[in-house]
């Protein structure tokens, strides 16, 4: 059975709740104002897609291909990338809200977030290495076994780090946000 082959289609305001998305591979296309909440995104690939102002709210990720694409203003809540297919995984997050999403023990080197909502994010096990988070709000992210080495988190706030269960050799913090490395002591730092 032949994979339906789309390539340099835009697609705006198209509501894919009716109906998911054809299954196949997605080759530098633009989805904008689209709405893919709940939806079935499983075994389709994305590849140099962007999506701009659109709705993945729970969409499924069953072994879907996301290669170097790029989310912007997007609503991406409870998303599992953790079942993403793991080949060439590359996104980048620009004003996106990813609440209550799972990117547990994924390889995302280079990841940039910025000015993401990141509140209870799961990223137990993950490599985030050189990863850079520009102005974002890591309130409740779960940080456990993670790899955080080279990673910028020089501009966010409100996360919760223990140095001594991720590895963050040579990650940057800033000095107000360093509190967030010593939650686990509960110390008032004044």
């Amino acid at each position: 059975m032949s994979r339906n082959y789309i390539e340099d289609k835009q697609f705006e305001k198209t509501d894919f709740t009716v109906q998911s998305p054809a299954k196949g591979d997605y080759d530098n296309c633009t989805f904008s104002n689209c709405n893919f909440a709940e939806s079935n995104l499983a075994e389709i690939s994305f590849t140099e897609c962007t999506f701009t102002d659109c709705n993945l709210s729970n969409a499924q990720f069953s072994k879907t291909g996301l290669r170097d694409v790029k989310f912007s203003n997007c609503k991406l809540l409870g998303l599992r990338f953790d079942n993403c297919d793991p080949f060439l995984l590359e996104v980048s997050f620009e004003k996106c809200t990813l609440n209550l999403s799972s990117f547990y023990q994924v390889k995302m080197k280079k990841t940039n977030f910025s000015d993401c909502i990141l509140q209870e994010v799961d990223f137990t096990g993950a490599d985030l290495s050189q990863s850079v988070f520009t102005r974002c709000d890591l309130a409740r992210a779960i940080f456990g076994e993670t790899i955080l080495e080279k990673a910028d988190l020089t501009t966010s706030f409100n996360y919760s780090i223990d140095p001594a269960s991720n590895k963050i050799k040579k990650a940057k913090f800033s000095f107000p946000g360093i509190a967030g490395l010593l939650d686990k002591y509960d110390i008032e730092i004044v």
